[in-house]
C-alpha cells in the first residue's frame, strides 16, 4: 500500500530576525521555505511609488548625479 502525502502552503509574516530561526526549524522538520522574490520591475515601480526618482538637467548633470 502506497502512503500519499498531503502538502499545504501557508504564509507566515516573520519579523526579519527570526528569517534563521524558522529556516532551521523548517529543516529539521523537512519543510521548505521559500521568500518570494521581487523583480527588476517590480523592486524600480516600488521606487517611484516611494518617489525615489531623480531628474538631471542634462547629461552632464546626469554624470555629475551618478558619480558624485
Amino acid at each position: 500500500m502506497e502512503t500519499i502525502e498531503y502538502t499545504e502552503n501557508v504564509q507566515l509574516t516573520v519579523p526579519t530576525n527570526d528569517i534563521s530561526f524558522l529556516r532551521s526549524i523548517a529543516k529539521r522538520m523537512g519543510w521548505v521555505v521559500k521568500r518570494p522574490r521581487k523583480s527588476g520591475i517590480e523592486k524600480g515601480m516600488e521606487d517611484i511609488r516611494k518617489g525615489n526618482v531623480f531628474h538631471a538637467k542634462d547629461s552632464e548633470d546626469l554624470i555629475k548625479q551618478i558619480l558624485g
